[in-house]
């Protein structure tokens, strides 16, 4: 059969309309993750550059419309606690935040360290098959005014934002690169701890140079340090005294308030904040499934998590319908949308 040519109108190359809706067909299930559509339905998996499976869609035609349904990770298993016996509601996941499609995208609860029981430290489980992830800098960290995203969330953002949370160290005492917008603001350390996020919003972490690396798919990198957790465990080394290596905690307080980001083996991502000494949270990470993580910011004033639900699934998050992650985080949820805030913070989506 003969190839169809492009048909000139008016002096403008258009395509033959089986063309035109074609592609508008395959470009809907792109956007969406799905590969290829027949007359019923097709099921596929995105698979990041680094073989991580992130998001899988589900999309059934009708006509020429295309209608994605995405398919979450499995609901999180509780986790033990520490101390025995358990308080009440202790390691037991709640969901938290808008629902996307239906689904809960991030759920969470509470763990108390074992050096520090009397505190309570966050756990929040995050589903990147449903949420979509973009870094935001700031002109303190990591510096410059040349940014398109940085605060305040803008109202169009804010139409499928979940969740966010704060960035690492400032940049001075990361010990590591800073990649972002095509703007590289530090080089990137090979052998660093690396948050690294792609083009279809997916994002992991690992080892720079390692588990993940530079290609066309990867559209920001913020590292800190080196790995706390590694092959899911605690990196050697670590001294529950530590109040320099893992990052100078005001004061010299050991249980200073800290958090932290990992990867699970199912792709889901764990977050964990409170106050603790650096054992405490790379117990916690693993407790929470943790294969690989890294330390985030630290200190009373800059660690912060918080989780939007507007009284629709579609309405807007605002600073009055979010959650801080555990009640004794300094900061709320309305520092995002505060233009003063200076700091890189990771903002998530409604895919």
């Amino acid at each position: 059969m003969a190839r169809p040519r492009h048909v000139t109108l008016g002096g403008r190359s258009k395509r033959p309309p089986r063309l035109v809706a074609a592609a508008a067909v395959a470009a809907a299930v792109i956007g969406a993750g799905v590969a290829a559509v027949d007359s019923g339905a097709a099921t596929t998996a995105a698979t990041t550059s680094n073989g991580t499976v992130t998001a899988r869609a589900t999309a059934r035609t009708t006509g020429a419309a295309v209608i994605a349904r995405l398919a979450p990770l499995a609901r999180p298993a509780n986790l033990t606690s520490f101390v025995v016996p358990a308080a009440a509601g202790e390691g037991v996941y709640r969901p938290a935040g808008r629902t996307v499609q239906g689904h809960s995208a991030i759920f969470t609860t509470t763990l108390r360290p074992l050096d520090n029981p009397t505190t309570v430290a966050g756990v929040a489980w995050i589903d990147p098959r449903l949420l979509s992830a973009r870094l935001y800098s700031g002109s303190l960290s990591p510096g410059g005014l040349f940014w398109k995203y940085t605060a305040p969330v803008s109202r169009a953002a804010s139409k499928t934002l979940v969740a966010a949370f704060s960035g690492g160290f400032l940049m001075k005492d990361s010990h590591g690169g800073y990649l972002s917008e095509g703007h590289l603001v530090a080089p990137l350390v090979n052998g660093a701890a690396s948050l690294v996020i792609y083009k279809d919003g997916s994002l992991t972490v690992g080892r720079w140079g390692r588990d993940v690396r530079m290609n066309a798919n990867v559209v920001a990198v913020r590292q800190n340090l080196t790995l706390l957790v590694d092959h899911g465990a605690p990196v050697a080394g670590l001294q529950a005294t530590d109040v320099a290596r893992w990052g100078y905690s005001l004061n010299n307080r050991i249980d200073t308030p800290r958090s932290g980001l990992g990867i699970t083996a199912s792709g889901a991502l764990v977050y964990v904040e409170g106050e603790m000494n650096i054992v405490d949270l790379a117990r916690i990470l693993v407790r929470a499934g943790a294969v690989r993580a890294m330390v985030l910011d630290m200190n009373p004033l800059w660690p912060i998590f918080a989780t939007y639900l507007p009284s629709t699934p579609t309405g807007y998050a605002t600073p009055g319908n979010g959650r801080d992650l555990t009640p004794t985080m300094v900061q709320t949820p309305a520092r995002f949308f505060q233009p003063a805030y200076a700091r890189d913070f990771v903002t998530l989506s409604a895919r």
